[in-house]
């Protein structure tokens, strides 16, 4: 195992158990490590601090663990366990009308660059490092080892991997070969293709805010933009909701959403969907309504990017307030890690200045238990949601 010696002073945040080693931080390296090496980080005094996954660029270390030891089936078996026994007792209690769920959220549960979704009897995998790649039939053993009712287990990481690595290795099969399911989410069925679907096929992180949606929609009017595949659409028309449009710039998306609203038995209202770019659909349509919601992707994936991303949330947001009927909602997300709280709240604000409308905050919404924040890496909390009334 190679060793990685840190400079003076720069062991602080892992003593506190922060999973990343920046590279601005490492004082040697012994040897020649490859992308995807366990390594093992030492402080300056040649004691061990970790150990992790190697990988050049900005953060150079990932840790799993912050004491000696392999990462080997033992260690896999173990983690994985942790993480099913967590939601078995916080996340589960469904009342059996739920059977997708995030399995591993990366580093709040100790494993940085891993997510893994259940999905009825099929487990996705999807790695952000090469280290955990390397490491996919480890992970594959450890997740049959703790539930023993799956029946695929598909490794989707291509599109999350450099282009470098990821050109040499396909998303792939670790067991079975379906390439969907029907899943259950409260009581709602949704249709979720992991081959071809974004990030491992369903938005689970919007579970608990699509269910708050609900308790709104009854006997109202809503546009979901950036539908995707048209969880708040099916969630608001099963709760009755009068007219309900979907508008996404993905014909892709929108044929999956029409599929998920098939799937309901019958519900009073009336749907119809719309392959647009959803700034021009604002620009565009004067149709207002009782209730909208805006959850568009990642505006800004790093930090340089970060007043642009403002700008673009200001101006959507902006456009947003003028689509809400008098005393209506506007249900509005942010799921790019490098905008706060602080910062999207104030984006807001600012959009609704210029919006010209007077607002009212309903609720603060976030990301659902089964995408655990660790409390030494903040920066694990993402979604930042808000439900606003508009007079």
């Amino acid at each position: 195992m190679h060793i990685i010696t840190l400079k003076k002073g720069r062991e602080a945040s892992i003593e506190r158990k922060h999973p990343w080693v920046f590279s601005g931080a490492i004082k040697k390296i012994d040897g020649k490590p490859e992308d995807g090496d366990v390594v093992e980080v030492q402080n300056f005094k040649a004691e061990t601090l970790g150990v992790g996954h190697y990988q050049n660029g900005s953060i150079m270390v990932r840790l799993c663990q912050f004491s000696q030891g392999e990462l080997d089936q033992e260690f896999w078996n173990n983690k994985i366990s942790n993480a099913y026994d967590y939601r078995k007792t916080w996340v589960f209690p469904f009342n059996g009308q739920t059977n997708c769920y995030r399995l591993v959220h990366g580093e709040g549960d100790g494993l940085p660059g891993l997510v893994i979704d259940i999905y009825g009897k099929t487990a996705v995998v999807q790695c952000h490092s090469i280290g955990m790649h390397i490491q996919r039939d480890l992970i594959a053993k450890a997740l049959k080892h703790s539930i023993a009712s799956l029946e695929n287990i598909f490794c989707k990481s291509q599109s999350s991997l450099p282009n470098a690595y990821s050109l040499d290795h396909d998303d792939e099969f670790l067991l079975g070969d379906a390439t969907y399911e029907i899943v259950e989410e409260y009581g709602h069925q949704f249709f979720v293709d992991w081959q071809l679907g974004q990030k491992t096929g369903f938005f689970l992180d919007q579970r608990e805010n699509r269910k708050l949606l609900a308790k709104f929609a009854p006997g109202k009017s809503v546009l979901n933009t950036f539908c995707y595949s048209g969880g708040f659409s099916v969630y608001a028309l099963k709760a009755g909701a009068t007219k309900v449009l979907s508008v996404d710039i993905s014909e892709k998306a929108i044929d999956w959403t029409d599929k998920n609203v098939g799937l309901l038995d019958s519900y009073p209202g009336e749907h119809k969907s719309s392959v647009e770019n959803v700034m021009e659909f604002f620009k565009t349509h004067e149709d207002s309504y009782d209730i909208v919601i805006v959850d568009p992707p990642a505006f800004a994936k790093n930090i340089k990017k970060k007043h642009q991303a403002v700008q673009g949330y200001k101006r959507l947001n902006a456009m947003a307030f003028k689509k809400v009927n008098t005393g209506g909602l506007l249900f509005t997300y942010s799921c790019s890690q490098v905008i706060d709280d602080k910062l999207f709240y104030n984006t807001i604000v600012a959009a609704a200045h210029e919006a010209g409308r007077n607002v009212r905050l309903v609720e603060r919404m976030t990301q659902p238990a089964d995408h655990p924040v660790n409390l030494y890496h903040p920066e694990g909390s993402y979604l930042k949601g808000l439900v606003l009334q508009v007079e």
